[in-house]
């Protein structure tokens, strides 16, 4: 899948980054793109401990958020977990053919293959939004579309803690259990090194020439406040 018509994707590697922060972030560059001021933008960090919700996700799932801060925000899906040792990609793209379904499959496709590189067997489930190995769940997508332009995106469990994922019904999946690489690998994973694998993998997949690293968003701060209602 072709995400545009540019050969260059700016890439951002960000470290760890407030939630509130980064959605604002994404509102600034999803403007941006909108009005053809910015080309398309792959922001990949982490987060300290939070959960979100979907635009029809449900608070009954969470079952015991403890002292996690958790939002509602504009994303499909249910509620889900951010944290360290996770790596969460929010790319703020044109879409072309206005295919939301072929983009998810797509950034599926960007998952599956990155974990086959490290030798584990993922795939996608019919009807189902996300990533699997075996009978665990170990990627979640949830996006949203303004104007065809995307943002939201994808979460990698790389050696996050997972017991924050026993305090909610992931993704409003009953029963579902979430796992990690490092937990199926049985030994240490580089975030840093799954990070650069992905972009480039994310940038074969929707067709880029060239990925542009940068380092910092520090320039939007200013310029969009943090629209992330919190529960």
């Amino acid at each position: 899948m072709r995400a545009a018509t540019h050969t260059r994707l700016s890439a951002f590697d960000l470290g760890v980054v407030a939630y509130e922060r980064a959605l604002a972030w994404q509102e600034a560059l999803l403007k941006k793109r909108g009005q053809g001021e910015h080309g398309d933008t792959l922001l990949l960090l982490e987060h300290p401990p939070v959960f979100t919700l979907g635009r029809g996700g449900k608070v009954q799932h969470l079952l015991n958020p403890r002292q996690v801060p958790v939002y509602r925000v504009g994303r499909g899906g249910d509620v889900t977990f951010h944290g360290p040792g996770q790596l969460v990609g929010y790319p703020v793209i044109a879409l072309t053919g206005h295919d939301v379904h072929a983009y998810l499959r797509a950034l599926e496709a960007v998952l599956v293959a990155t974990l086959r590189a490290y030798g584990l067997e993922a795939c996608r489930r019919e009807g189902l939004t996300g990533v699997w190995v075996g009978e665990e769940k170990i990627a979640s997508i949830g996006v949203g579309v303004r104007r065809w332009v995307t943002y939201h995106g994808f979460a990698l469990n790389v050696d996050p803690d997972l017991s924050y994922f026993s305090d909610i019904v992931p993704c409003g999946l009953a029963g579902v259990r979430m796992t990690s690489m490092a937990r199926l690998l049985g030994c240490p994973v580089s975030l840093p090194a799954v990070k650069a694998l992905v972009a480039d993998i994310f940038a074969r997949q929707f067709g880029y020439e060239e990925i542009i690293w940068q380092k910092s968003l520090l320039t939007l701060d200013s310029e969009t406040p943090a629209p992330a209602s919190r529960l």
